[in-house]
């Protein structure tokens, strides 16, 4: 489950910065007129940019949280995301909608396409040359 995408964690982790400081901006440079869709936004960028930034990993600022848990938070700023539009009832105003369905889908798309953990190496036994010389002795 953890080894599905081509993205490797850096680029997840950078993109992670980019998204939580995309939404607190987000407000700003889209005007949203909803204080509900204002808020999620910069709630939501603020939580993104600490669990990027404590998840154990290339770009963690603190190691602490395992990628398990990461993974599992992903998918639910990605289904709150989709959701918030009509859970916090601004689904009336089209910039904040779309600003939070696409970013949600995006959300999702980056972590189903991350590979979280690299492939398992295949291990050499440590006398490779003597069990050689003995084949040929």
């Amino acid at each position: 489950m953890l080894r599905q995408g081509p993205i490797p964690p850096f680029l997840h982790g950078a993109i992670e910065y980019v998204a939580g400081v995309l939404l607190i901006a987000a407000p700003f440079l889209f005007g949203f007129e909803a204080s509900a869709a204002v808020a999620l936004s910069i709630v939501a960028g603020v939580v993104v940019i600490a669990v990027a930034a404590s998840t154990e990993g290339p770009t963690s600022l603190i190691d602490s949280l395992p990628i398990t848990v990461h993974l599992l938070l992903d998918f639910a700023l990605a289904a709150v995301l989709i959701a918030a539009p009509f859970l916090f009832g601004f689904s009336d105003e089209s910039e904040a909608t779309a600003f939070f369905i696409v970013l949600g889908v995006v959300h999702l798309l980056v972590t189903i396409g991350t590979r979280f953990k690299a492939p398992p190496e295949t291990a050499e036994p440590a006398d490779a040359g003597t069990m050689a010389d003995e084949m040929f002795r």
